[in-house]
């Protein structure tokens, strides 16, 4: 039998492959795709990646990454080659109609989940990462240069055929993009609009912007956004007037370097992507049929102005790679996958209409308007108030789930928990909150004995949690056969707050699933526990 490594090496070279069994088949080779596939592998599952190019892309489109997503590349054990080609960012620069810088939003916290919040990179760098690191897992196959055909289920799985034979999984993972095969072949469509205006966009090379910062400016008579990356690349967007150019045609270098007269000259050789486009703010009807899901552009598109296009469709993934694992490993019901859609969704509509609104408000060519806009925002960011509001992001939807696999009080249950620096007492280390935890479910004791812990962690045994301790008060904890967590800044102290004397059972995603005080028995039927022990290791 040849050997994963083996299979992949073959099907990059354009033979023929034959049929192959596996947990989850990924069809889509683009960030969101290999990000789920990371993820999954990362947690011992099987999976087969499908991408109808014969390359990863060479094509800069998405260029944003944040601190969530830093995050969730730790847990796929990627974040330091991440770290490598990013630019540490320090957000975004806003300026009025004259060309006045007006507010630079910033992170509320700094480093809270424990990464710059967000940061400039090039989408072929990021590319090459992941499927560096997914051709060297042996639990992956990648084959490119392979297009998926057609689609059938059945209640044993998904069976797909391709340009190179068939391949069965239990579940499909459709992140093939806008254009998506996969939702095409469930037959589900998209609902929202698309935006007549034509945007020009260009990647360029040797540039002298060394901001760590992108710059939005509001001009009514030619909105434009300035992006620098790394090691003088740099993205330009203008908005097109009437006549300039349509999607489709390659933009004349002629109105590029008219365009970009005010801040270079430019050489065709230093031109690495010019592209004219135009928005989409639409969503999925659907998310899941089946044992097939939707991710990413092939689930929600929006226009680029918030910058979370790629990191919407890594939230996705984040959300259910750990759910399909713990599926397949016996820890919970497969009900629970429909939760995928029904925590999502909300934050990703919410998004889309962000997007939209910054678009019509910061990128207006109505000069009245303009001068409305910045009259306001100007009083604004006077007080103190307002100026919070704008420079930490608080117009942006906050990631927090109100229904979906929780179980608690409301105001407690949904929330993400930050990632401060702790003193790990099992291992003697200063470590990041994720490393210390582990990479599954934890139940934590906020100022709670372990005694408490371990009769809580009877309740969810099926999840097999870490358990954790963290004391309050300045206190050591009590001797206990499990790990305390000791914070070193305020920021753990700040993150558990609201939980002193209770139990707190965190998701493999670090949402907060369910939490109850100390010595009472919990209500844990939304969670979809499994019926049976787990019996898997993944």
């Amino acid at each position: 039998m040849r050997s994963p490594e083996r299979e992949t090496r073959l099907s990059e070279k354009g033979q023929r492959v034959g049929r192959q069994d596996s947990d989850v088949v990924v069809v889509g080779a683009g960030p969101v795709g290999m990000t789920a596939a990371a993820l999954l592998a990362a947690r011992g599952v099987r999976v087969t990646v499908l991408e109808r190019r014969t390359r990863t892309s060479d094509e800069p489109k998405a260029i944003s990454i944040d601190d969530e997503s830093l995050r969730v590349y730790q847990w796929a054990g990627l974040a330091d080659c991440i770290l490598k080609i990013i630019v540490p960012g320090t957000g975004t620069r806003y300026y009025d109609a004259t060309g006045r810088p007006v507010f630079q939003t910033r992170a509320a916290q700094p480093c809270r989940f424990g990464y710059p919040s967000k940061n400039p990179f090039a989408q072929p760098d990021l590319e090459r990462e992941l499927a560096a690191h997914l051709r060297a897992r042996p639990n992956v196959t990648l084959h490119l240069g392979t297009a998926v055909t057609a689609l059938a289920q059945d209640a044993d799985g998904v069976e797909l055929q391709t340009t190179r034979g068939p391949v069965r999984a239990r579940f499909v993972l459709g992140c093939d993009g806008g254009r998506s095969t996969v939702r095409e072949q469930l037959g589900i469509g998209m609902t929202g609009r698309s935006y007549g205006d034509a945007w020009l966009v260009a990647d360029l090379l040797g540039d002298r912007h060394d901001e760590r910062y992108g710059m939005h400016h509001g001009d009514p008579d030619r909105p434009h956004v300035i992006i620098p990356g790394r090691d003088g690349r740099c993205r330009y967007e203008f908005l097109l007037r009437p006549g300039e150019g349509e999607p489709g045609v390659r933009p004349d270098l002629g109105l590029v370097r008219r365009l970009l007269a005010p801040y270079r000259e430019v050489t065709p050789a230093q031109v690495e992507r010019l592209v004219t486009y135009r928005f989409h703010a639409v969503v999925a009807d659907r998310w899941r049929v089946g044992g097939t899901f939707l991710l990413g552009d092939a689930a929600h598109m929006m226009p680029p102005f918030a910058g979370q296009g790629l990191n919407s469709g890594i939230r996705d993934a984040a959300n259910l790679a750990w759910k399909i694992t713990d599926v397949l490993a016996g820890r919970l019901a497969e009900s629970a996958l429909d939760t995928y859609e029904t925590e999502r969704r909300p934050h990703a509509e919410a998004t889309v209409r962000l997007s939209e609104r910054l678009g019509r408000i910061v990128m207006t060519t109505r000069p009245r308007l303009a001068r409305h806009r910045d009259r306001l925002i100007g009083a604004a960011v006077e007080t103190d108030a307002g100026r919070s509001f704008f420079e930490q992001m608080r117009f942006r939807p906050p990631h927090v789930y109100t229904d979906g696999l929780l179980s608690g009080p409301r105001e407690l249950v949904g929330v993400t928990v930050g990632q401060p620096r702790v003193f790990d007492t099992g291992s003697r280390r200063i470590r990041l909150l994720d490393d210390a935890l582990g990479p599954g479910w934890a139940l934590v004791g906020v100022g709670v004995g372990p005694a408490d812990v371990r009769r809580a962690a009877e309740s969810v045994a099926v999840l097999s949690p870490s358990l954790v301790q963290v004391p309050v008060d300045d206190r050591m904890p009590a001797a206990g056969d499990f790990t305390a967590l000791i914070d070193l800044d305020g920021r753990l102290d700040e993150e558990f707050a609201a939980y002193r004397g209770r139990l707190v059972l965190l998701r493999p995603d670090r949402f907060v699933a369910a939490t109850w005080p100390a010595g009472q028995a919990p209500d844990l039927t939304a969670l979809h526990l499994a019926a049976r022990p787990a019996t898997a290791a993944a």
